[in-house]
């Protein structure tokens, strides 16, 4: 990977193929190469794409000790658009990655073109923010899952019960779950969720002008559809996509086609 050096800090980003430039934006403990798979393949022969290990996760590291902001997180990625793209860019985002894109499009907006938000809410409320209450609290606390059992649970948060009842699309999945969830480090797991639980768009979102396109998954347990609607429909120029049948996590080795589709029409238009 290639290295953003910044005072006491490593970025590490890559930067695949030539074009406009698209900004990979990842879910909550995942690096970037998470992209690289079904993601960024499907767009290097028209566009730069740039994927980053965020703060907490992969290469990247930061002599600021947590707890870290979405603030903090946000100025990560701009120091990365503006050292290594050519701004206005194209924001996709999962999950933290999404929010992590709403940060700089309320602040930034200069920076960006439009942004693909997947798997995302303007706040933490109901059942998933006492969700990521109990999962950083338990991390926090020093506890640790058992690999078989960090597989199994991200698994039934991750993906629909298509992929779950079906031992072909199972066994597709899996080694992405062993290779993610298998052994994960409580403390850095705790130290990048933990600005979620403050960040909210809610005020911000109608004064934004930068374009913004929601794309939903009808059976995400993480951020159930409703959430991502209400930021499309908060935003000055929110777009909903509603993608039936997938999970959270079914861009990855469940329907990429479909979600790739969908990410290529809102870059198109």
């Amino acid at each position: 990977m290639k290295q953003l050096r910044r005072d006491d800090d490593v970025i590490a980003y890559d930067q695949i193929g030539e074009g406009p430039d698209l900004v990979w934006l990842a879910s909550g403990d995942l690096p970037g190469e998470s992209w690289h798979t079904y993601q960024v393949p499907a767009f290097s022969t028209t566009h730069r794409n740039t994927t980053y290990d965020a703060r907490g996760v992969g290469s990247t590291r930061v002599s600021q000790p947590p707890p870290w902001s979405m603030d903090d997180h946000a100025r990560d990625c701009v120091d990365i658009i503006r050292a290594v793209c050519d701004p206005p860019v194209t924001l996709i985002g999962l999950s933290l990655g999404s929010a992590i894109a709403q940060k700089i499009c309320l602040d930034h907006p200069e920076l960006v073109r439009c942004a693909i938000l997947m798997g995302t809410c303007a706040e933490r409320v109901g059942f998933i923010r006492f969700w990521e209450t109990a999962e950083v609290e338990f991390h926090r606390g020093g506890g640790t899952l058992s690999s078989e059992f960090a597989i199994a649970h991200y698994a039934a948060l991750l993906y629909p019960a298509e992929v779950l009842g079906s031992v072909e699309l199972w066994e597709k999945v899996k080694p992405m779950l062993v290779e993610a969830y298998g052994r994960r480090d409580s403390g850095d797991l705790a130290a990048q969720w933990g600005g979620l639980l403050e960040f909210s768009s809610v005020d911000a979102l109608p004064s934004c002008e930068v374009p913004i396109h929601v794309i939903a998954f009808s059976e995400d347990l993480q951020t159930p559809p409703a959430l991502g609607k209400k930021v499309a429909d908060l935003a000055a120029r929110g777009h909903y996509h509603l993608l039936r049948g997938l999970g959270h996590g079914s861009l990855f080795g469940h329907r990429p086609d479909v979600v790739n589709h969908c990410i290529r029409e809102i870059i198109n238009a």
